[in-house]
């Protein structure tokens, strides 16, 4: 079968998909990626074919923007991003349509992959990272900093969700449909309501455990373990990095994901943290630029480290709460500080929290002393280590493995 996958978002939502890919090709069959040009790179060494349908130029531009954090305002580049990319995608995919030998694989925001799947009646797979996609009158989802952890459902939570939809509808939708309008098909209303989940194949890659389904939850769902891949299943530390670990303690690492370019502050506050606790530490960003300079010997700075041999050898991990570094510390069975910023980090540090192997600090509380009591506890806690240990244990199941059956088995 041609499988045509197109991920979108930055480096943690492209990685699951290629792990899709690669094990889907792994099995016989012919894949081909569609995503920005900037991800080439890492589409080639998982060995799969690929089509850039975005400049690198331009995908540096939307992660630098800092609206892009905003949840509000990262709507205005949803919109600039549809308005100039559902075509070339639509259109690149479509040249690679073998009729009744095709299917189509990607998240809810690939709007993309339905114009192609309405238009040529092939079948297709919506593929879900994050518990958060999936409303529930029965189970509150964290969405903002201001919405406490463990909140419970309110009586209007659906009036919260058409407020949701007619800001959505009125920005983004308006470009889907304007794309949709040019293709022949009808325009679609609230589209993070019920048409994101209503595919021939729809895939959930967390655990139950993580994010127990709810009864209102698409009954059509399959649940999966994480995407757990990390370049490749015996990648192996930097010389460098390995040096650093082997001087000393086990040190504290600290991370912004690479969808966020301004976090000079954090490591600052961060650096400061580690030299009043006498702790080494770990700083990781894909652009150097955000690296306070004159650091002392005991921390380090690295642009990328695979999370899979890394994390084991911490003492603690400091991260903003996105589901790939989230399920990676997990697996490590390293306690966690999560830091979230936006989007779908707060639910998923309130899940962490709820499992017991996470505290949170937010951006506006992420202070040197905060930040020491925080690791002196998830550090100290003996209670919580063994918590992460066991933990850990559960995530077995590959999710990468489990998600291509169920696709193939629906489509």
């Amino acid at each position: 079968m041609r499988i045509l996958i197109n991920p979108v978002g930055s480096h943690g939502d492209v990685l699951p998909f290629v792990a899709l890919g690669k094990s889907l090709r792994d099995r016989g069959h012919d894949v081909r990626l569609y995503t920005s040009a900037y991800f080439e790179p890492l589409v080639r060494e998982a060995g799969l074919a690929f089509s850039p349908t975005m400049s690198a130029e331009d995908y540096l531009s939307m992660i630098n923007n800092p609206d892009i954090n905003h949840p509000i305002r990262v709507l205005r580049i949803a919109v600039q991003m549809a308005e100039k990319y559902l075509g070339i995608t639509y259109e690149a995919m479509a040249r690679d349509i073998v009729p009744g030998n095709t299917a189509i694989v990607g998240p809810a925001h690939a709007f993309a992959i339905r114009s192609v799947a309405d238009v040529h009646q092939v079948p297709v797979a919506t593929v879900h990272l994050q518990p958060v996609a999936f409303r529930s009158k029965y189970e509150a989802r964290r969405m903002s900093a201001r919405m406490p952890s463990g909140a419970a459902p309110g009586m209007f939570t659906p009036l919260a969700w058409r407020l949701a939809d007619l800001i959505v509808d009125n920005t983004i939708g308006k470009a889907i449909n304007r794309h949709r309008s040019k293709l022949g098909l009808s325009p679609v209303r609230r589209l993070l309501h019920e048409w994101i989940h209503q595919v021939d194949v729809l895939i959930g890659m967390f655990p139950p455990w993580f994010a127990p389904a709810q009864q209102d939850w698409p009954h059509h769902l399959h649940q999966t373990g994480f995407p757990l891949y990390d370049h490749g299943p015996s990648i192996t530390l930097p010389a460098t990095v390995e040096a650093f670990l082997a001087s000393g303690e086990p040190p504290v690492a600290f991370t912004v994901g690479t969808a966020t370019t301004v976090a000079r502050e954090f490591f600052e506050v961060s650096v400061e943290a580690c030299r009043q606790s006498g702790r080494r530490g770990i700083l990781l960003a894909a652009h150097d630029a955000q690296f306070p300079t004159g650091l002392p010997a005991s921390v380090a700075t690295f642009s990328y480290v695979p999370f899979g041999a890394l994390l084991p050898r911490l003492a603690a991990f400091v991260h903003h709460g996105g589901i790939g570094t989230t399920s990676q510390a997990f697996r490590a069975g390293v306690p966690q500080l999560i830091r979230p910023i936006a989007h779908d980090q707060f639910d998923n540090s309130f899940r962490a929290q709820k499992l017991g192997v996470a505290l949170e600090l937010l951006p506006k509380d992420y202070k040197v002393s905060a930040a020491v009591a925080a690791l002196d506890r998830l550090i100290g806690d003996k209670t919580l280590k063994l918590r992460c240990s066991e933990l850990a244990r559960l995530v077995e199941t590959d999710g990468i493995a489990v998600a291509c059956d169920r696709i193939l088995e629906g489509v």
